[in-house]
Formats: C-alpha cells, sequence, structure tokens
C-alpha cells in the first residue's frame, strides 16, 4: 500500500508538528520523490548494500529449531548478518545517502537497543557526515556495548534523562534538537513512526529484506510460506518484511509486540494489542494512552521494543486485518533466547527472540508441510549482559 497525499495510510499517518518543520519535509518528500526516480542513486545505494553492508542476507533453514518444536520447516531471515548487527543498516545506508544529497552535515538520530544508533553511525563514518544520537539513560545502562561502538566511529552520544528515559524520550529530544537546527541538519528517523514522509522512506529502504525473503524461499522450498513472523516495536523490519508479501493472502503475517511483565500488569509495550489511537511523534497511529491522552510509561527486556507508539502503516494493518498482533512477555522472550542459542549455535537479539518464541508454540500445531519464517532483525551480543544478569549469571 502507497500513502495517500497527505502522507496517510488510511486514517492514520499525517503530519502533526511544529510549522517550522512543514517546509523541511515538504523539502524532504520532494527529494526523496526525484530520488526514486534517479537510477544513479540507486546504483549507489545498492552497491554500498552489497560492499558496505553485506546484502543480501541468507536465508537460514533452522532445522534444529524446527526439530524442537514440531514438524513444520522454520527457516530465518539472517539480519543479524548485516553490518553492525541488525537490519537497521538497510533504512541508515539509505537515509545518510539523501541527507548528503540535501547538503546536510549534520545527522541526528534516536536510538533505544542501540541498533539504529550504531547503524547509523557506521553509515556517518563511511559517508563523512557529522553524528548525534540521542539515547535514554536507562537504554544507556542496558546498552552499554552499543554505546561505546558508537562513541568508536566518531558519533556523540547524548544520555536524555526526562521521562522514563527510554527510546520515546529520546525521540523528543531529537525533535527538539531537529526544530532548532532544522536549517543545516538532518534527522534520520530509524522505525517507520513519524511525519509523513518517514513511514514510506523507511519502508522503501527496509522491503529489501522482503524481497529478497521471496525469491529465496520460492528458490530454496519452490513455493511460499505459510507464516512469517517478526517482532514489532515501532515496527521497521517487520514491514520490510512483510511488505513484499501483503498481496499473498496465503500467507499469514504475525506481529509481535513485548508484553513486557504482563499485559495486565500494565508494564508492557503491547500497543496495538491493547492500545488505542492516538498522536504521537508526528503522526496518528495505535498508542499507548490513559483515559486523558497522556502516553503511558512502557516496559520491555528489550529496549528496542521498549516503545509507546508504531508505524502508522502497522495500525492500517490492524485495522484491515491483514496481519495478526500478539504479544509475548519477558520470561518468554528469554525462553526463546535460549531455545535459539541451544538448537542453532545463534544468539539473537532480545526483540526478535519474541518472534522465536511465539513460532515455537505456532510450529507444534502445525504439520511438516507448513513453512514459517522468522525475521531475525538482529544479534544478540548487545544483550548478553542483561540476558546473564537476569538469568542469575548464565547459570
Amino acid at each position: 500500500m502507497q500513502p495517500d497525499t497527505r502522507g496517510y495510510f488510511g486514517e492514520y499517518g499525517g503530519r502533526f508538528v511544529p510549522e517550522t518543520l512543514i517546509p523541511v519535509l515538504d523539502k524532504l518528500e520532494v527529494t526523496y520523490r526525484e530520488l526514486k526516480e534517479d537510477t544513479g542513486f540507486w546504483v549507489e545505494y545498492e552497491s554500498l548494500s552489497r560492499d558496505f553492508s553485506g546484502r543480501p542476507t541468507p536465508l537460514y533453514a533452522a532445522e534444529g529449531l524446527s526439530r524442537s518444536c514440531g514438524d513444520a520447516r522454520i527457516f530465518l531471515k539472517r539480519e543479524d548478518l548485516a553490518h553492525t548487527g541488525a537490519h537497521k543498516i538497510n533504512n541508515a545506508l539509505g537515509q545518510g545517502l539523501i541527507a548528503k544529497k540535501m547538503g546536510k552535515r549534520r545527522i541526528i538520530a534516536e536510538t533505544g537497543a542501540g541498533q539504529h544508533g550504531v547503524a547509523t553511525a557506521a553509515v556517518c563514518a563511511k559517508l563523512g557526515l557529522e553524528c548525534i544520537v540521542y539515547m535514554g539513560e536507562e537504554d544507556i545502562r542496558r546498552q552499554a556495548l552499543n554505546v561505546f561502538r558508537m562513541q568508536l566511529m566518531g558519533t556523540e552520544v547524548r544520555s536524555v534523562r526526562s521521562g522514563s528515559r527510554t527510546l520515546k524520550d529520546a525521540i523528543n529530544e531529537a525533535i527538539r534538537d531537529w526544530v532548532t537546527n532544522a536549517h543545516n541538519s538532518y534527522y534520520l528517523i530509524g522505525s517507520v513512526v513519524g511525519p509523513s514522509p518517514y513511514p514510506l522512506i523507511v519502508r522503501d529502504f527496509q522491503s529489501v529484506i522482503g524481497k529478497e525473503t521471496k525469491k529465496q524461499i520460492i528458490k530454496q522450498t519452490g513455493s511460499l510460506p505459510n507464516f512469517i513472523v517478526a517482532c514489532v516495536g515501532g515496527g521497521s523490519n517487520a514491514i520490510g518484511i512483510f511488505h513484499s508479501f501483503l498481496n499473498d493472502k496465503g500467507v499469514n503475517l504475525i506481529g509481535v509486540e513485548a508484553a513486557g511483565k504482563g499485559l495486565e500488569s500494565g508494564m508492557h509495550a503491547a500497543t496495538l494489542v491493547v492500545g488505542s489511537k492516538g498522536i504521537l511523534h508526528g503522526a496518528k497511529s495505535y498508542l499507548l494512552q490513559d483515559g486523558e491522552g497522556q502516553i503511558q510509561q512502557t516496559h520491555s527486556i528489550s529496549a528496542g521494543l521498549d516503545y509507546p507508539g508504531v508505524g502508522p502503516e502497522h495500525s492500517y494493518l490492524k485495522d484491515s486485518g491483514r496481519v495478526k498482533y500478539v504479544a509475548v512477555n519477558d520470561e518468554q522472550a528469554l525462553e526463546g533466547f535460549k531455545l535459539l542459542c541451544r538448537t542453532e549455535g545463534i544468539l539473537p537479539a532480545m526483540e526478535p527472540a519474541h518472534a522465536i518464541f511465539y513460532t515455537s508454540e505456532l510450529a507444534a500445531s502445525l504439520n511438516k508441510n507448513d513453512i514459517i519464517i522468522i525475521n531475525l532483525s538482529g544479534r544478540g551480543d548487545k544483550d548478553i549482559d542483561m540476558v546473564a544478569m537476569t538469568m542469575g549469571g548464565g547459570k
């Protein structure tokens, strides 16, 4: 689906920003529309995607995981093998090139788990751009390794101490910086959130995941999958793999949100499962809010899913029924993490560990002819210290 001329997916999306940003967004939209038709831009992007980012990533038959879960065949789309360790590099590289074409030398970004921050830092180092990343103080504590990686690549990491000190608050501060410095700065948003045209731009760069996956699964099995499962925070990895399959009605698409300490506890980030419609960070979507419209604090063991909103296209896909959204709690995500480690020798990030756990239960109800693809959106190096602490020293 394409957004309408106002940047809406159905009733979701739009631009709810200060007036000073409207001409900035207009310029970005015009520039991106021109670059989409520019063969030279895509040749440069695809060349760097191959030689710098390491695309295409493999579609891996997870035989050990499949055996442990039942008869269904489970495949992993190995975005964890992309440069910097996650799918985030696909979008960071594309937007970095856009910023350079626009003459913007100062890049602003936000990050939760740190993967978007690291990807942006790497791209800015590659392209010779100044980089400032806003990150919540709590996420800096949880993701110290990624903070150090960003700093090694010359990025300034600014700690955000307001609110819940997580991704929502990092985005708030990044937007404040952007409003003040829009003349020379480019805001490189990391997910399919924010004001139009960002949800479209990010989806377009992440759609490479689904395009590759479709070719790979047909080549390996001769058919399309029965299910595709991906974790959902803001939603970029999920929309990236879902997009190429939206018109394939026989392919069931499942987005897995973070249930945190349980939906009944209120300490979760299950925006699409239990949220309501509202406006956050420049766009209308589902979000977690109280009866007066105040944004609620969220919780997830995974910093990348710890966000009270979601992309507008996901909101549309929920209402249309094309994608099913579910939630997995912290303890279950830890089980998914350990399961992939034991059965495949692969350490997943805590974000896709939610999808792994859900898939393990789904697979038990299927037969040997059914095919499930998990988008393994990132690797788990960044989470090892937290997992070890949570598991009592890793025992």
